[in-house]
Protein backbone atom coordinates (compact mmCIF):
# COMPACT_ATOMS: atom_id res chain seq x y z
CA UNK A 1 0.00 0.00 0.00
CA UNK A 2 2.82 2.20 0.98
CA UNK A 3 4.54 1.46 -2.18
CA UNK A 4 1.30 2.85 -4.36
CA UNK A 5 0.98 5.71 -2.20
CA UNK A 6 4.74 6.76 -3.60
CA UNK A 7 4.02 6.53 -6.80
CA UNK A 8 0.99 7.83 -6.67
CA UNK A 9 2.72 11.30 -4.60
CA UNK A 10 5.51 10.74 -7.27
CA UNK A 11 2.80 11.04 -10.46
CA UNK A 12 0.90 14.28 -8.54
CA UNK A 13 4.20 16.26 -7.80
CA UNK A 14 5.17 15.75 -11.85
CA UNK A 15 1.77 16.56 -12.96
CA UNK A 16 2.09 19.94 -10.79
CA UNK A 17 5.54 20.34 -12.55
CA UNK A 18 4.58 20.41 -15.59
CA UNK A 19 1.69 21.99 -15.12
CA UNK A 20 3.70 25.03 -13.80
CA UNK A 21 6.17 25.04 -16.79
CA UNK A 22 3.01 25.31 -19.32
CA UNK A 23 1.99 28.47 -17.26
CA UNK A 24 5.18 30.36 -17.94
CA UNK A 25 5.57 32.59 -20.57
CA UNK A 26 8.22 31.83 -22.83
CA UNK A 27 11.01 34.60 -23.85
CA UNK A 28 9.37 34.88 -27.13
CA UNK A 29 5.53 35.12 -25.83
CA UNK A 30 6.81 37.70 -22.98
CA UNK A 31 8.17 40.04 -25.83
CA UNK A 32 5.33 39.42 -27.74
CA UNK A 33 3.60 41.24 -24.85
CA UNK A 34 6.13 43.71 -24.37
CA UNK A 35 4.84 44.82 -28.29
CA UNK A 36 1.50 45.07 -27.41
CA UNK A 37 1.91 47.12 -24.06
CA UNK A 38 3.91 49.37 -26.18
CA UNK A 39 1.79 49.84 -29.17
CA UNK A 40 -1.14 50.20 -26.56
CA UNK A 41 1.12 52.86 -25.19
CA UNK A 42 1.69 54.61 -28.48
CA UNK A 43 -2.07 54.83 -29.63
CA UNK A 44 -3.37 55.83 -25.95
CA UNK A 45 -1.10 59.07 -26.13
CA UNK A 46 -1.76 59.37 -30.04
CA UNK A 47 2.24 59.11 -30.67
CA UNK A 48 3.28 59.99 -34.17
CA UNK A 49 6.26 57.59 -34.74
CA UNK A 50 8.48 59.29 -37.57
CA UNK A 51 11.53 57.29 -39.18
CA UNK A 52 15.24 57.99 -38.23
CA UNK A 53 15.18 59.27 -42.08
CA UNK A 54 12.63 61.70 -41.47
CA UNK A 55 14.04 62.81 -38.46
CA UNK A 56 17.37 63.63 -39.44
CA UNK A 57 16.28 66.21 -41.77
CA UNK A 58 16.20 68.18 -39.17
CA UNK A 59 16.35 66.52 -35.58
CA UNK A 60 13.21 67.74 -34.53
CA UNK A 61 10.24 66.10 -33.16
CA UNK A 62 7.14 68.11 -32.91
CA UNK A 63 5.04 67.95 -29.60
CA UNK A 64 2.51 69.78 -27.63
CA UNK A 65 5.02 71.62 -25.37
CA UNK A 66 7.53 73.20 -27.61
CA UNK A 67 6.44 72.67 -30.97
CA UNK A 68 6.97 73.87 -33.08
CA UNK A 69 3.65 71.77 -34.30
CA UNK A 70 1.98 71.63 -31.21
CA UNK A 71 -0.97 69.71 -33.23
CA UNK A 72 1.93 66.96 -33.72
CA UNK A 73 3.13 64.28 -30.44
CA UNK A 74 6.60 62.85 -32.53
CA UNK A 75 8.43 60.28 -31.77
CA UNK A 76 11.56 59.56 -33.43
CA UNK A 77 11.99 54.97 -33.64
CA UNK A 78 15.00 53.88 -33.44
CA UNK A 79 13.95 50.93 -35.32
CA UNK A 80 17.15 48.23 -35.04
CA UNK A 81 16.45 49.05 -31.24
CA UNK A 82 12.89 49.49 -30.54
CA UNK A 83 13.43 52.92 -28.72
CA UNK A 84 11.18 56.18 -29.27
CA UNK A 85 12.67 59.21 -28.85
CA UNK A 86 10.95 62.11 -28.32
CA UNK A 87 13.36 65.82 -27.51
CA UNK A 88 11.07 68.49 -25.99
CA UNK A 89 14.25 70.91 -25.89
CA UNK A 90 18.11 70.29 -26.67
CA UNK A 91 18.91 72.35 -24.32
CA UNK A 92 21.19 75.96 -24.46
CA UNK A 93 24.82 74.37 -23.50
CA UNK A 94 27.07 72.48 -26.07
CA UNK A 95 27.07 69.12 -27.60
CA UNK A 96 28.70 66.26 -25.36
CA UNK A 97 32.50 66.56 -26.32
CA UNK A 98 35.14 63.92 -27.04
CA UNK A 99 36.22 62.84 -23.31
CA UNK A 100 34.28 62.42 -20.55
CA UNK A 101 31.38 64.85 -18.99
CA UNK A 102 29.83 65.03 -15.60
CA UNK A 103 25.82 65.27 -16.15
CA UNK A 104 22.81 65.19 -13.52
CA UNK A 105 19.65 64.19 -14.42
CA UNK A 106 16.21 64.79 -13.25
CA UNK A 107 13.88 61.72 -14.14
CA UNK A 108 10.60 60.21 -13.90
CA UNK A 109 10.20 56.33 -14.90
CA UNK A 110 6.38 54.97 -15.53
CA UNK A 111 5.54 51.15 -16.49
CA UNK A 112 4.34 51.02 -19.45
CA UNK A 113 1.99 48.47 -18.87
CA UNK A 114 0.00 50.06 -15.77
CA UNK A 115 1.09 53.53 -15.99
CA UNK A 116 2.13 53.34 -12.36
CA UNK A 117 5.30 55.39 -11.77
CA UNK A 118 8.03 52.87 -10.69
CA UNK A 119 11.12 55.36 -9.53
CA UNK A 120 11.63 59.02 -9.68
CA UNK A 121 13.78 61.78 -8.02
CA UNK A 122 11.41 64.72 -9.20
CA UNK A 123 10.98 66.00 -5.69
CA UNK A 124 14.43 64.88 -4.23
CA UNK A 125 17.25 67.06 -3.06
CA UNK A 126 19.80 65.68 -5.11
CA UNK A 127 19.32 64.64 -8.84
CA UNK A 128 21.01 61.58 -10.41
CA UNK A 129 24.75 61.93 -11.46
CA UNK A 130 26.04 60.42 -14.14
CA UNK A 131 28.98 60.64 -16.35
CA UNK A 132 29.46 60.13 -20.30
CA UNK A 133 32.71 58.95 -21.86
CA UNK A 134 32.23 59.86 -25.87
CA UNK A 135 35.38 58.27 -28.44
CA UNK A 136 34.60 59.42 -31.77
CA UNK A 137 30.73 58.86 -32.14
CA UNK A 138 30.65 56.16 -29.40
CA UNK A 139 29.10 57.28 -26.00
CA UNK A 140 28.89 55.39 -23.00
CA UNK A 141 27.83 56.50 -19.32
CA UNK A 142 27.58 55.26 -15.76
CA UNK A 143 25.83 56.44 -12.78
CA UNK A 144 27.72 57.67 -9.60
CA UNK A 145 24.59 58.02 -7.39
CA UNK A 146 21.01 58.41 -6.98
CA UNK A 147 18.09 56.94 -7.31
CA UNK A 148 18.32 54.79 -10.04
CA UNK A 149 22.02 52.93 -9.14
CA UNK A 150 20.80 52.70 -5.73
CA UNK A 151 17.76 50.39 -7.53
CA UNK A 152 19.24 48.82 -10.13
CA UNK A 153 23.06 49.44 -10.36
CA UNK A 154 25.40 51.77 -12.18
CA UNK A 155 24.15 51.13 -16.05
CA UNK A 156 22.90 54.26 -18.02
CA UNK A 157 19.62 52.63 -19.73
CA UNK A 158 21.06 52.41 -23.60
CA UNK A 159 17.71 54.47 -24.30
CA UNK A 160 19.18 57.43 -22.34
CA UNK A 161 22.59 56.94 -23.91
CA UNK A 162 20.69 56.92 -27.80
CA UNK A 163 19.56 60.39 -27.38
CA UNK A 164 23.07 61.99 -26.31
CA UNK A 165 24.08 62.80 -30.07
CA UNK A 166 21.05 65.23 -30.37
CA UNK A 167 21.30 67.30 -26.91
CA UNK A 168 22.54 70.24 -26.02
CA UNK A 169 22.40 70.43 -22.17
CA UNK A 170 22.94 73.60 -20.34
CA UNK A 171 23.26 74.79 -16.65
CA UNK A 172 21.31 73.10 -14.04
CA UNK A 173 17.52 71.90 -14.09
CA UNK A 174 16.42 75.33 -15.64
CA UNK A 175 15.33 76.21 -19.20
CA UNK A 176 18.77 75.98 -20.06
CA UNK A 177 18.51 71.78 -19.39
CA UNK A 178 18.22 69.17 -22.18
CA UNK A 179 14.50 67.58 -21.90
CA UNK A 180 13.28 64.40 -23.47
CA UNK A 181 10.97 61.44 -23.24
CA UNK A 182 12.37 58.02 -24.20
CA UNK A 183 10.16 54.75 -24.38
CA UNK A 184 12.49 51.91 -23.80
CA UNK A 185 12.29 48.00 -24.58
CA UNK A 186 13.19 46.08 -21.74
CA UNK A 187 16.59 45.24 -23.25
CA UNK A 188 17.04 49.05 -23.71
CA UNK A 189 15.91 50.16 -20.06
CA UNK A 190 17.01 49.02 -16.67
CA UNK A 191 18.84 45.47 -15.59
CA UNK A 192 15.77 44.53 -13.81
CA UNK A 193 13.82 45.37 -16.93
CA UNK A 194 16.24 43.50 -18.88
CA UNK A 195 15.70 40.56 -16.63
CA UNK A 196 11.86 40.63 -15.91
CA UNK A 197 10.97 41.51 -19.73
CA UNK A 198 9.17 44.78 -19.02
CA UNK A 199 8.90 48.01 -21.22
CA UNK A 200 9.72 51.62 -19.54
CA UNK A 201 8.58 55.30 -20.24
CA UNK A 202 10.90 58.31 -19.36
CA UNK A 203 10.90 62.07 -18.53
CA UNK A 204 14.71 63.14 -18.22
CA UNK A 205 15.78 66.45 -17.86
CA UNK A 206 19.34 66.38 -18.45
CA UNK A 207 21.99 69.27 -17.00
CA UNK A 208 25.90 69.85 -16.80
CA UNK A 209 25.83 70.73 -13.06
CA UNK A 210 25.14 69.17 -9.81
CA UNK A 211 22.10 70.39 -8.28
CA UNK A 212 21.90 72.17 -5.12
Amino acid sequence: MRKYLLISLALAFSAVAVTACDDEETYAEQKAREARQINAFLSARNIDVISMEEFLKDTVTDNPVTGPDRSRNEYVLFSDRGVYLQIIQRGDGHGIASGETWLNARYLEILISSGDTLTMNLRERSADEFHVTRTGDTYSASFISGILPALYGNSVPNSWIMAFPYITPGFLNGESSAKIRVIAPHNEGTQKAANSVYPTYYEISISTKKCQ
